[in-house]
């Protein structure tokens, strides 16, 4: 569930590179929080990454 319901910033993936250059697949997960958030004018639970809950994009509820 690495997901920002916000952005829709979800996970990529890549490929590792070693200094020996051997490669491997990797993935990049963005820095999701669970937080309270006022959605439509109701209170509940949402997945945001932390650049929207940074950005204001996100109103927290208390």
């Amino acid at each position: 569930m690495a997901k920002c319901e916000i952005c829709d910033k979800k996970v990529s993936f890549g490929i590792k590179l070693s200094h020996s250059h051997r490669r491997s697949n990797r993935a990049w997960k963005p820095n999701i929080k669970r937080v309270k958030a006022v959605v439509n004018g109701s209170t509940r639970r949402i997945y945001a990454c932390t650049s929207c809950l940074r950005s204001g994009k996100v109103t927290r509820a208390m």
